[in-house]
């Protein structure tokens, strides 16, 4: 599910910090928010981020912002998806279930 290059970049993106803006994904990955929501929402369906949505302290009005979140088996996906990566990148074969396993 990661090996798309924008799921990739957003969980490279994640792996760094606590919760990031949805706006700023948004602007870091140069995605359309419909793209970014279509790949969010896929990528919460199985777990691997998780989305908040708070009150902006910075807005009047009702607008909230929504945080978006590596969980541990989104980051766990990642580091499998890595560590394959580089045995690919190395030459070496990647066994049928270190790629079952990989996100």
């Amino acid at each position: 599910l990661i090996h798309f290059p924008a799921r990739l970049r957003i969980c490279g993106l994640l792996r760094r910090a606590d919760a990031v803006a949805f706006r700023t994904l948004e602007d870091a990955l140069e995605l359309p928010a419909s793209q970014l929501s279509r790949h969010l929402k896929a990528m919460t369906e199985v777990g691997y981020v998780s989305v908040s949505k708070t009150a902006s302290p910075d807005r009047g009005d009702a607008r909230r912002v929504a945080w978006v979140t590596l969980t541990p088996a989104g980051r766990s996906a990642l580091d499998r998806h890595m560590a394959a990566l580089t045995l690919i990148a190395q030459g070496q074969e990647v066994g049928r279930e270190q790629d079952d396993r990989v996100g």
